[in-house]
């Protein structure tokens, strides 16, 4: 049985990552997210060119959803010092990961996977990321919290002097006991290079 309906994107993309939880990444062809809709796999690549694209678009949504729109929020908290919301948009940032390293492992392979064959995608996503500190830091600056600086060139350093702690590369690591240690040793460093 075939479903006549016409699918949005988002159906395909809702589907397709349940699809992907279930039977993982490396397991998963287009064939059956089309079965799990009810259509052939051709209608399927009308909206994705290819298994790749499906995996991109997945991971694209996902890095969105939970990654960055909950921390373009915490940059936008007003109230807080620049260095607070700094810490707590890094801190939330490493949680994030950590969490669904843990919890959803099948897309946390995935997304692992994607950041090494999509690089426009990333780059876009981590450029996203680090317009967000950017913006805190700028903040900081404009009220004398922190040092005068190009606020962009400072997020990137601090986005890629933390990377140890949320690049998926490194995810073995965050369950060692010196990660806590290291990850305060890193931000003191980082907080007394910007702070006046």
């Amino acid at each position: 049985m075939t479903n006549d309906l016409p699918l949005s994107k988002e159906q395909i993309l809702d589907t397709a990552e349940q699809v992907l939880k279930r039977f993982g990444p490396d397991k998963t062809s287009v064939v059956d997210v089309a079965r799990a809709l009810q259509v052939s796999h051709g209608t399927l690549y009308r909206h994705f060119a290819s298994k790749a694209a499906l995996r991109e678009a997945v991971t694209e949504r996902w890095l969105d959803r939970i990654i960055a729109e909950p921390l373009a929020a915490l940059a936008d908290l007003p109230g807080d010092s620049a260095a607070d919301r700094l810490r707590q948009w890094v801190v939330a940032l490493i949680a994030a990961k950590r969490t669904y390293a843990a919890n959803d492992p099948e897309l946390f392979k995935m997304y692992a996977d994607v950041t090494l064959e999509a690089g426009g995608m990333i780059e876009a996503h981590i450029g996203r990321l680090i317009g967000q500190l950017a913006s805190i830091i700028a903040s900081g600056i404009a009220s004398g919290e922190l040092k005068p600086a190009d606020p962009e060139e400072t997020a990137r350093a601090i986005f890629i002097a933390t990377s140890k702690f949320h690049h998926p590369s490194h995810a073995r690591e965050w369950l060692a006991e010196r990660a806590e240690r290291e990850f305060e040793s890193v931000w003191r460093v980082l907080l007394n290079g910007i702070a006046r």
